[in-house]
């Protein structure tokens, strides 16, 4: 939110000296207002660019390396690490991320009713649900790459859309535009086209346990993210780092009872860490930062970098898994990608406009 400041001295003044001013001097006062003007903007226009361009790029190589870190990790196709404490170990890396943000809000606004960390029970208690809902999404996707590869996750992982789009409408009453539910179909076209295996007998490359982690992972990621925009509007002063220090508070104390049933004798007996190399550690940075990302995306860009760094991801995974991992780059996989750029494309720029 910008607040204007007005100045009456200084108004006063400029006034008075524009009475006494001749009209050549006016004239020319004029011309280098202008001229200082345009230079003001053509300078703000080029650095809006520049911080477009860098959160582009940034949310690009997170989106695109999520996957070929997960499965890099991989030591002889298992993970010699406990996913769940790397799970908890992004959770708290988040958490900490925000207490830094806030910290700095609070240096700079003062601590008010809108920023201040509020423990009542009508604050904290919201945040539970998305919590776990979230938690076990986390957990499924290093599972998921037993069925599939990291070009196919990020074509599979766009079925978020579709889920995100039917809970909006049930849930939040949110209305869908005719293009929203023609870019639904493409992009379930797109999905299955890129998972085309003419080489083999099986028509999908992807079993049917994959497709079915991939829709139940949709399903929880749309639920969440809908249940968490219903939180925020119901206080929309409130401000994001508050709301995702809980959320990341109770993530981080879910995901313990998490370590405590699967990988408590693992972790008691070998260590808390064992079995993280580098790019473990590169892995939850990842993971950390891409939240961060999307925030900057939505206060310093707009929708369609989203859209723009989605598609390009794609592409980048499976030209990256090309050299990693012997992936081998189909015309289908290229035909079902396209397909499914241009359905989140579409999704994007077709969503309703309000009534005038």
């Amino acid at each position: 939110m910008e607040y204007r400041r007005v100045k009456d001295q200084e108004s006063y003044d400029a006034l008075s000296q524009k009475d006494i001013e001749s009209p050549v001097e006016r004239s020319l006062s004029s011309t280098s207002a202008t001229s200082s003007l345009s230079t003001a903007g053509a300078s703000k226009g080029k650095n809006s660019w520049k911080l477009k361009s860098i959160v582009t790029l940034l949310l690009t190589l997170l989106t695109s390396s999520q996957a070929i870190l997960i499965v890099w990790s991989k030591r002889a196709g298992k993970y010699e690490y406990s996913v769940t404490t790397a799970n908890f170990s992004v959770e708290a890396l988040k958490c900490l991320l925000s207490l830094i943000a806030l910290y700095r809000t609070w240096n700079s606004q003062g601590v008010t009713e809108d920023n201040r960390l509020s423990t009542s029970f009508d604050e904290v208690s919201v945040y539970p649900i998305p919590a776990i809902l979230y938690m076990v999404k986390n957990l499924l996707q290093y599972y998921i790459f037993a069925y599939v590869d990291a070009p196919a996750y990020q074509i599979l992982k766009n079925l978020n859309i579709i889920s995100t789009g039917v809970l909006y409408r049930i849930i939040l009453k949110k209305k869908l535009s005719e293009i929203q539910w023609a870019a639904f179909i493409l992009l379930c076209a797109g999905c299955t086209t890129a998972q085309l295996n003419p080489s083999s007998d099986h028509v999908l490359q992807t079993p049917i346990q994959g497709w079915m982690m991939a829709i139940v992972m949709a399903l929880l990621s749309g639920f969440a993210g809908v249940y968490t925009e219903a939180i925020i509007k119901k206080r929309p002063s409130r401000n994001i780092n508050v709301q995702n220090f809980w959320l990341y508070i109770f993530g981080m104390l879910f995901n313990l009872v998490a370590i405590c049933v699967q990988d408590f004798d693992a972790v008691m007996n070998k260590g808390f860490f064992h079995g993280y190399s580098f790019i473990t550690v590169l892995m939850i940075l990842n993971h950390a930062l891409s939240g961060i990302a999307v925030s900057m995306v939505m206060k310093y860009a707009d929708n369609i970098v989203k859209v723009y760094s989605t598609s390009v991801s794609m592409l980048l995974t499976a030209v990256v898994s090309v050299f990693l991992f012997g992936f081998h780059l189909s015309l289908a996989f290229f035909l079902g990608s396209t397909v499914v750029s241009v359905s989140v494309y579409l999704h994007s720029v077709g969503k309703p406009q309000p009534q005038k």
